[in-house]
């Protein structure tokens, strides 16, 4: 608009000088104009000049500045373009780049496997040596060298799977007490986990382990002479031996069994009862994960799984099945096991059996009493009927 202002004034300008030059040359003396001037004069006077118009000049100034305008925005255009394609070759090179650094690091991680894989060749593979730098002999001492190799390396691949997947140690329990010391006479297996206590998680305590409802009274019920306590569980033990020492401050619990001492199948860390030690048809297994025990399931008694409700009597219940198999003196706990085995909530089932039980117990006192006074009215004198 500025531009378009200032080229007006100046036209302005241009117009009135020419006006004022043009006036000037044709004006003479009046005593020297001839007849002949003087109509010239008037003939010039009434033709039409060719001064420059205003509107033509505006014209001429718009179409400039709509030129001017469009130059611009081809200017940026073409700037905008440019600064599009240098950001396309700048994201092109960082691409080429990224992928190549991939592909070096790509390289540098084959190259360190590849020596990592050599040398743990190498240490498995090797014969040992003594002390004073001779080599020890084995029974792949006298086969090729790499077939020596490969049998070392294959006997310390299997001796690590046995590691991982095998209970750490073939006895799991040390002997039965002997004698004078007492021996209970069953051996009664417990998870911990949603068993005795469950894992919580608020914002305010953030993980914790929940208390059953009466865990304290069960461990009281059960506790040796009459069981022996045992904590089988596949966490880990950093986290099984702190809970524990909160949860017995009593020493109720005789042995504490962790993940090392389970056996990984298919996936699974499993029980292995048959490592503990003990006579199977004196083991009792709590748990509620048929995954655990599935190599003796004729051992394990199943319950619900707790969720953290704290309404939950099951340990109370637990406590009395148990106590039942004690004072009964069960030879093979597994026949009663076996039993319960086919409901889905053994302690329901356990308690309406007992329920029966001491209804029929309660009947036949009552026949034993009727019986009694009849044959108390039997044996009574013969001075004493008439009355």
């Amino acid at each position: 608009m500025a531009f378009a202002t200032r080229s007006l004034r100046v036209l302005c300008k241009i117009y009135n000088g020419n006006a004022g030059t043009t006036y000037c040359t044709l004006r003479r003396p009046v005593g020297r104009i001839s007849l002949v001037q003087s109509a010239q004069k008037y003939r010039y006077s009434t033709e039409t000049t060719d001064r420059p118009k205003i509107t033509s000049n505006l014209t001429n100034i718009q179409s400039s500045i709509n030129e001017a305008e469009s130059l611009g925005q081809e200017a940026a255009a073409h700037k905008k373009q440019s600064e599009q394609q240098k950001e396309d070759e700048e994201e092109k090179a960082n691409r080429e780049r990224s992928k190549r650094m991939m592909n070096y690091g790509f390289a540098a991680f084959g190259v360190f496997m590849g020596i990592g894989f050599t040398y743990l060749v190498y240490e498995l593979g090797r014969p040992n040596y003594d002390e004073h730098g001779n080599v020890i002999e084995d029974e792949f001492s006298n086969l090729p060298f790499f077939e020596q190799i490969y049998k070392r390396v294959k006997r310390e691949l299997n001796y690590y799977t046995r590691l991982v997947q095998e209970p750490s140690r073939e006895k799991l329990l040390p002997d039965p007490l002997k004698h004078p010391y007492i021996q209970p006479p069953y051996t009664l297996v417990l998870e911990m986990t949603d068993l005795l206590v469950h894992p919580d998680w608020t914002y305010s305590t953030g993980w914790r382990f929940k208390k059953r409802p009466g865990v304290d009274q069960f461990l009281e019920a059960v506790a040796p002479p009459q069981f022996e306590i045992v904590i089988y569980t596949a966490e880990q033990g950093m986290t099984v031996f702190p809970i524990l020492d909160a949860l017995d401050p009593n020493g109720y619990i005789m042995y504490r069994l962790v993940r090392d001492a389970t056996r990984f199948v298919d996936g699974h860390h499993v029980k292995d009862l048959g490592a503990l030690n003990r006579d199977l048809s004196k083991v009792i297994v709590i748990d509620w994960n048929e995954e655990s025990v599935k190599l003796h399931p004729e051992n394990a008694f199943k319950l619900p799984r707790w969720t953290g409700n704290d309404d939950d009597t099951t340990l109370y219940d637990l406590a009395a099945f148990l106590k039942t198999i004690l004072t009964s003196n069960v030879q093979d706990v597994r026949d009663v096991l076996n039993y319960y085995r086919q409901f889905d909530n053994p302690l329901e089932m356990f308690k309406e059996n007992r329920r029966k039980f001491l209804m029929q117990m309660e009947e036949e006192q009552n026949k034993q009493q009727d019986n009694s006074k009849v044959l108390i009215s039997r044996w009574k004198p013969s001075f004493l009927r008439n009355r």
